[in-house]
């Protein structure tokens, strides 16, 4: 009788054969863990936020320091000169100040006057061209040019140059009575203010280009498409034009010809988002600084576009930059940030030299004049000055909100929502009616 072969065991009753599948389905489910962590690691690494940029080798120009002078002069274009670095070394010009005038308007008033030959002359937001006498405040005249704008005039040789979001169009009117000139149409909105070189009109548009006309007709002289929409002013150096897009690019574009010269990413947010240029850039130093809707500052190499540094605000920073270089300080860029922060930043290495609270959200660009750096801050509106060698505050004024102020080098004109302020430098020898609502200054 032969021996009887014990009954072959089923897979699912070997305790060894019923782990090796799970083994592997664990192992397999660990090797997937792994892979995705690592993809997700590398993702992370490649989609968050960068780092911000500091190029030591990045080429730095120092400048003099503006010699202080005691003496009018035209504030004629947004930004002061044409490379719009919003800062006179006016000599005198510092608090406590004494209400000479105000100019009330129902309308907000968004971007600043400019001054030339002792009269103020601004855009309000309904599109009404108004010109005011500087010592009094009187209306000289008042035109409608639009409906709806956000940019300040130019002047240049007895004439403004508007342009406005609705309708989208370009004005160019007599400074003396306000005659319409000659009027173009754009393909789209505008608010990009002008500036003037020789006999040609530089500015951009929502569409994505930037325009060059001629100032005699309006005629076109060249179109140059950028990155994206064009909401900041171009500023303008040596015969070059340098402006953001909201494609978040920087852009360097030949004057006469339209040539783009160089163009420069920003970083973004990180998740493969860019930043996008609202703030107009200020150009010295060798270098073009601007803020970012990223929540940076930058600073580009004016040659080429190489980006020299950034520095990271808690916000956006929509606030175009004072660049100066003033007595008793160092080449310093002053910004403003959402963050409610005015900084202090060495206009060389990006790093700070001090940081200030503007008391609510920076979305205008700031004013240097004299040894003062001046804020409009949009949550309580309200308008300060800091030493811009310290960041100690020295003034502090109830009306403001975009653009802190202007000057002609004997006054400030400050501006609040729908207002303008005249403020004169106060002696001590003035009469006690005279200082009625006048602009004390406040220690930190």
């Amino acid at each position: 009788m032969s021996e009887q072969r014990p009954a072959a065991r089923r897979w699912w009753s070997d305790p060894k054969r019923l782990l090796r599948p799970r083994r592997r389905l664990a192992v397999a489910l660990a090797a997937v863990v792994v892979g995705l962590g690592a993809g997700a690691a590398l993702a992370y690494e490649l989609l968050k936020r960068p780092p911000d940029v500091h190029n030591a080798a990045a080429a730095f120009k120092p400048q003099k320091p503006a010699k202080a002078k005691a003496k009018t002069v035209n504030w004629p274009l947004f930004g002061y000169d044409r490379a719009r670095t919003r800062y006179l070394p006016a000599k005198g010009v510092k608090p406590p100040f004494r209400k000479l005038w105000r100019f009330k308007d129902r309308p907000l008033l968004e971007f600043p006057p400019i001054l030339a030959g002792g009269k103020l002359y601004f855009v309000n937001g309904k599109g009404f061209a108004i010109s005011l006498d500087a010592d009094t405040g009187r209306i000289r005249w008042k035109r409608r040019v639009g409906r709806l704008n956000a940019s300040s005039p130019t002047f240049h040789r007895n004439r403004l140059y508007i342009v406005s979001l609705v309708p989208g169009q370009v004005v160019k009117l007599d400074a003396r009575n306000g005659k319409v000139l000659w009027k173009r149409p754009l393909p789209g909105r505008a608010e990009s203010s002008p500036v003037v070189v020789d006999r040609t009109l530089y500015f951009g548009y929502e569409n994505g280009q930037l325009l060059a006309l001629s100032t005699r007709n309006g005629n076109l002289r060249w179109a140059t498409t950028l990155g994206g929409a064009i909401k900041s002013a171009p500023a303008y150096y040596r015969g070059v034009l340098y402006v953001g897009d909201y494609g978040g690019y920087m852009n360097a574009v030949v004057a006469k010809s339209g040539k783009l010269k160089w163009q420069s990413d920003s970083l973004g947010q990180g998740f493969g988002t860019s930043g996008a240029f609202y703030s107009t850039p200020a150009v010295a130093f060798g270098r073009v600084y601007a803020g970012n809707n990223d929540g940076r500052v930058y600073s580009f190499d004016r040659r080429d576009g190489t980006t020299a540094w950034t520095y990271s605000t808690g916000g956006y920073v929509y606030s175009g930059p004072v660049v100066a270089n003033a007595r008793h300080t160092r080449p310093t860029v002053y910004i403003g940030s959402f963050d409610g922060n005015v900084y202090a930043l060495n206009a060389k290495s990006g790093e700070p030299r001090w940081t200030r609270s503007a008391g609510g959200q920076v979305i205008g660009s700031l004013t240097a004049v004299g040894g003062i750096v001046y804020v409009a801050e949009f949550t309580h509106t309200s308008t300060s000055g800091f030493e811009m060698r310290t960041g100690r505050r020295v003034f502090r004024y109830r009306r403001g909100s975009y653009t802190p102020v202007v000057s002609d080098g004997r006054r400030l004109y400050l501006v609040g929502y729908s207002s303008i302020t005249a403020l004169k430098p106060y002696k001590r020898r003035a009469a006690l009616d005279d200082r009625v609502e006048a602009a004390k200054p406040q220690r930190r």
